[in-house]
């Protein structure tokens, strides 16, 4: 004979069962600690975020020496997962990393599917331009062609600031750079690194190349881990705070971005929330 109330308890196992050993609801920050270790994805092959050195096919670059800070302020061993741009969510998702520090700037879209810690580095999109052109500020662009590459962040933002600009998109950058070198636009736009790599290699040219110093957009990134734990983002929050009030975060900045680095550039940005909240 068929036994309701039986069938319901063992229903309600099953299913406390299921939510106890759900991940969502699991304490990821005790699974790290019990382990002794947090996995940490960063880019595969984004200088000078997260690539192989081609001398010792290690990964080296600013967001791996992050992973190594904050695990070592958490007491952790870093295993280091290097991932492809597009697979960093899904890597998170799938719970393969525990975190990622890849570079990933504060989108509201983004944040409805993965949760910020604070800001560990800024990202400006500018504008490259020829240092003969006359052009010195955004506002000389009006009426002028400007390129970016089919489907970035850059165009995007650059349709909604250059708003007198002609905006194109090419195939990729590079081809933008062709065209800002045979007159076909006046301006390129892209993250301020891949365009110092661009204004660096043109002073070697008869065409030199110049940045505008005002940038269409400033990006804000954060480590991200997924949504429903905090312990684990706060503990991340507290590791970054500890590794900015030492100097270190400085260090690592001026080692791949700064002084120390090709691109030389000079750290303004603080260890705040991603999304401007306080």
């Amino acid at each position: 004979m068929y036994n309701l109330n039986k069938s319901a308890a063992i229903l309600g196992l099953t299913t406390a069962a299921v939510f106890a050993s759900s991940p969502v609801l699991a304490n990821k920050l005790a699974d790290i600690k019990a382990r002794g270790s947090i996995t940490c994805g960063t880019q595969n092959a984004s200088s000078p975020y997260g690539f192989q050195d081609p001398k010792t096919r290690e990964y080296v670059g600013y967001d791996v020496d992050i992973c190594n800070a904050i695990a070592k302020q958490m007491g952790l061993k870093l295993v280091h997962k290097g991932v492809s741009t597009e697979a960093r969510i899904p890597e998170l998702k799938m719970g393969r990393v525990d975190m990622v520090a890849g570079a990933m700037a504060y989108l509201p879209t983004r944040a409805k599917e993965v949760d910020y810690s604070l800001q560990y580095l800024e990202g400006n999109i500018r504008v490259l331009v020829k240092k003969n052109s006359g052009i010195k500020t955004l506002a000389d662009l009006a009426g002028k062609k400007v390129c970016a590459s089919s489907g970035s962040s850059s165009a995007a933002i650059a349709s909604k600031v250059l708003t007198k600009s002609d905006v194109l998109t090419f195939q990729n950058i590079s081809q933008c750079y062709l065209g800002l070198q045979s007159d076909k636009v006046a301006g390129m736009t892209a993250g301020e690194l891949v365009l110092i790599r661009f204004e660096t290699d043109s002073e070697k040219t008869a065409t030199p190349t110049v940045l505008l110093s005002e940038p269409t957009y400033t990006e804000h990134i954060g480590v991200v881990v997924n949504k429903g734990e905090p312990d684990l983002k706060n503990a991340i929050n507290a590791a970054i705070k500890k590794i900015d009030e030492s100097g270190e975060l400085t260090q690592i900045y001026d080692k791949w971005m700064g002084k120390h680095s090709i691109y030389k550039l000079t750290r303004t940005f603080k260890v705040e929330p991603v999304d401007g909240t306080q």
